[in-house]
């Protein structure tokens, strides 16, 4: 693993860091290919976001051109990129003035089974609940012991996710993926207003499929309504799409709307 801290080679972090002590900050993760980062502007863009909502400075452009740098010494890689409010004394009192870190680590490709792709995948249904917290709704941010504590609750290599469900028993995300479902020929995914992670490649997907002319709907999923899909579907940056075929004993085709975005999202990651 290589790592950048403020744009120099470095493997160190302060103990003072905030990132550290508070879990205070965001993250990306970017996959390389060709020496080139993938989606690079949804992932800027949320950053962006996530840094004005948590009130961090960020140069943005700076950012940008030091992931490019990074990016062309790995060939093909995935980058984590975690941005800090920085040094602070004890306390939750945030310091004035701010002055925030910029972590990059390199590494090694994911190699996901390509039958995941081809096949589809079984879900878990997870025990753990997401809680709701509107004013962190939608961020990548450092904080995610929900989705460490969900992640443990299977070891069956057969389930490649982990279905998440919000306090209210809503269909929310996967544990490290977001969900589409689909019936009579309408693609809906999940309202992350309260709770869950806004994805770059579900942005996207949202984007191309109203672009070909897909009714969307951004909504409340009652967990009957994933029960009653015609198809159902995953999606997250590094892997593209992978189509859903079980969850217990519930079973799903898949389908041909599941197979156009996930060529879509095939194409995006390739170019």
């Amino acid at each position: 693993m290589t790592s950048w801290v403020d744009g120099q080679p470095c493997a160190s972090l302060a103990l003072a860091d905030r990132g550290l002590a508070y879990g205070d900050g965001l993250f990306e993760t970017i996959g390389v290919r060709a020496g080139r980062p993938r989606l690079l502007e949804r992932h800027l863009s949320r950053l962006e976001d996530g840094a004005r909502r948590l009130s961090i400075p960020l140069d943005r452009a700076l950012v940008g051109r030091e992931i490019q740098a990074f990016a062309a010494l790995h060939g093909e890689a995935v980058i984590k990129l975690i941005l800090t409010r920085g040094e602070g004394p004890r306390g939750y009192a945030a310091p004035a003035p701010v002055h925030p870190r910029r972590v990059l680590l390199g590494h090694s490709p994911a190699a996901y089974p390509a039958r995941h792709a081809e096949e589809g995948v079984s879900l878990f249904p997870c025990v753990t609940r997401l809680a709701e917290q509107p004013l962190l709704a939608g961020l990548k941010h450092l904080n995610r012991l929900e989705q460490v504590l969900a992640r443990a609750e299977w070891s069956d290599s057969r389930l490649a996710e982990g279905l998440l469900r919000d306090v209210h028993g809503r269909v929310i995300e996967g544990v490290y993926s977001n969900l589409f479902l689909a019936r009579n020929g309408v693609l809906a995914t999940a309202d992350l207003s309260r709770c869950g992670v806004a994805g770059v490649m579900r942005a996207e997907l949202i984007e191309q499929a109203v672009r070909i002319g897909v009714p969307v709907e951004v909504r409340d999923i009652p967990h009957e309504d994933l029960l009653e899909a015609d198809e159902v579907f995953l999606c997250n940056s590094q892997y593209g799409v992978w189509p859903v075929r079980a969850i217990g004993e519930h079973r799903w085709p898949v389908g041909a709307l599941t197979r156009k975005l996930q060529g879509i999202a095939r194409g995006l990651l390739d170019s």
